[in-house]
């Protein structure tokens, strides 16, 4: 059966759009999220009218009470969405005027481009003091975890290959830091979102007398100080969506850390890393390898005399995927800033963003042995404190490490004589029996000591001045 064109909303047109047309053009589909910020905006502009003299008071009071009724009807699921209606202001407005007589006037001195812009930067407003609130969370947690195992030192690896010894807690502070930055480029982000665009008209604004100020306050269109926030060109308030781009890029970035950290958990997880231990809320089983730890539709038997692999899942859905769309749906949003692409950064980020801060919540951390290897620089430090090049320390350093893999001892196994033979010529020079102190992993931390280094007294601060800012 055919489909009947959709009426049309303007006496210009003696029918509405062709139904293909209609689907093609709707938004409604996804721009139903917004319909709690298109009810605060016909509140707040039903206010003004009345305050005005465009409405009476019954008459606004009329508008606010039907409007809450859609509200709740919305809420509770019982709302009927007509997709021929387009999109969300529509629809409310169309409800609403079928209810309410005086809802025909609702819509004075106001356009959907302007209430587009509105809704938008009401709905980005409590997305991004939202995600703010749960980036906390997560860097809590991390100091926690943190602070929990404070004293548990892990290689640091640079292309995969062990580098130098850090404390756990320090490379947790890494992403604490980069989070840190996600929460600053949001609330830089903000400041531009909290701009108030109603009253814009479609592009010119309107004749009538509107009170733009009272309508932003109503709104919370405010900056720290109590100031009102307007935009001040009626053109760009209703054609440019910068904020909302700028929002997606900072969305981007989050994901690409919360990846980061995902990768790492996914590493420390595995037999080959063994460095954490997961809970099994927060892991999977495999469909074939019976050894994978598994959901708990079917867990392994801890009695069974089996290897048990822990398999991050949930750490591995977070590291692949978001990071990769949100950065191509910021790249796409450059080009056509369409609405439906902040929902899905923001949706992506806030499920990354969940699912980081409970299974982190879910991580054992057991002790470590020592791994004298991960102090051939260490070695080196000590050589030119000895006064030797640092190229050269470099190449001793080197031959003492090739040393010890040929005789297969661990480079605090090897002895004083050992290390002078490297380098028979100057070897009894700068090697001394201090050298071999240089492989006591407790003292080589604390050595390190230097503003953002890894070492005992400066991660405990770090992790004090985050609990602190974090309080």
């Amino acid at each position: 059966m055919k489909k009947k064109s959709p009426v049309s909303r303007s006496g210009r047109f003696a029918r509405g759009p062709g139904a293909d047309v209609a689907a093609f053009s709707e938004s409604i589909s996804f721009d139903w999220r917004l319909w709690k910020h298109d009810l605060l905006g016909s509140m707040a502009h039903t206010t003004m009218l009345q305050q005005i003299g465009v409405l009476t008071k019954a008459e606004a009071k009329a508008i606010i009470a039907g409007l809450d009724k859609i509200g709740k009807e919305i809420a509770a699921g019982t709302f009927k969405w007509k997709p021929e209606l387009e999109d969300v202001h529509m629809n409310i407005e169309s409800a609403l005027t079928e209810r309410v007589p005086a809802g025909a006037k609702l819509h004075t001195a106001r356009s959907r481009n302007d209430q587009i812009a509105l809704d938008i930067r009401l709905w980005l407003r409590d997305e991004i003091q939202s995600l703010l609130g749960e980036i906390v969370g997560l860097q809590r947690t991390l100091v926690a975890l943190g602070e929990h195992n404070a004293d548990v030192i892990i290689p640091g690896y640079t292309h995969l290959q062990r580098a130098q010894p850090v404390y756990f807690a320090h490379h947790l502070l890494a992403y604490v830091e980069m989070l840190e930055r996600d929460c600053e480029r949001l609330w830089d982000c903000y400041s531009r979102v909290n701009v108030c665009p109603l009253g814009s008209g479609a592009i010119a604004g309107s004749t009538l007398k509107l009170d733009r100020v009272l309508v932003a306050k109503l709104l919370g269109f405010v900056d720290t100080d109590g100031k009102v926030q307007l935009t001040q060109n009626s053109m760009d308030a209703v054609s440019d969506r910068d904020f909302a781009i700028e929002f997606c890029a900072a969305g981007a970035v989050l994901a690409m850390h919360l990846s980061r950290l995902a990768e790492d958990v996914i590493l420390w997880a595995s037999a080959e890393f063994n460095f954490i231990k997961i809970a099994d809320a927060y892991t999977t089983g495999s469909s074939l390898m019976p050894q994978k730890k598994k959901s708990r539709r079917g867990r392994v038997d801890a009695r069974q005399d089996r290897a048990r692999i822990w398999q991050p899942d949930v750490a591995a859905h977070a590291a692949q995927g978001p990071a990769h769309d949100l950065q191509s749906r910021f790249a796409g949003g450059q080009g056509t800033a369409v609405r439906h692409r902040r929902h899905r950064a923001r949706l992506r980020a806030a499920h990354v963003r969940h699912a980081a801060t409970h299974g982190s919540q879910q991580i054992r951390v057991p002790r470590r042995r020592e791994r004298p290897a991960l102090l051939a620089t260490d070695l080196a430090d000590y050589l030119v404190q000895k006064g030797m090049p640092f190229r050269k320390a470099h190449h001793v350093v080197g031959a003492v490490v090739a040393l010890a893999e040929g005789s297969g001892k661990p480079l605090n196994k090897l002895t004083l004589a050992d290390l002078q033979s490297v380098d028979p010529v100057t070897g009894s020079k700068y090697f001394g029996r201090d050298a071999l102190g240089v492989f006591d992993l407790t003292r080589a931390m604390a050595r390190r000591n230097l503003p953002g280094a890894p070492g005992t007294k400066e991660v405990a601060k770090q992790l004090g001045r985050w609990r602190k800012l974090l309080a």
